[in-house]
């Protein structure tokens, strides 16, 4: 199925094609805006609960008291930050499609 959208994609105009991936990569763009906002706003959360940085916690390792919630929160706390970090670097490439 894809070699076939391909090839139905590229029997369109350079032009249209070109309007085509700039209005989706614009939208593209502004859902990872928001995406790596949400990210970053969780993470921080996580740093202000637990007074620490994720990279500082995961090179001391969890307290060997660390609740079962915490054990949970760490889950996510990794989830939120490795979304952060790979927003950020898709980023700046569907920037310059847009542009």
């Amino acid at each position: 199925m894809t070699i076939e959208i391909e090839k139905t994609f590229q029997a369109l105009p350079r032009e249209e094609r070109e309007a085509i991936i700039q209005y989706g990569a614009a939208l593209r763009l502004s859902s990872l805006e928001k995406q790596l906002a949400l990210a970053q706003q969780k993470a921080q959360a996580f740093e202000e609960k637990y007074h620490i940085t994720l990279s500082k916690l995961e090179t001391e390792g969890l307290p060997d008291n660390a609740s079962h919630e915490m054990h949970e929160e760490y889950i996510l706390w990794r989830h939120w930050a490795m979304t952060a970090s790979k927003a950020k670097q898709e980023l700046p490439i569907l920037r310059k499609i847009v542009q």
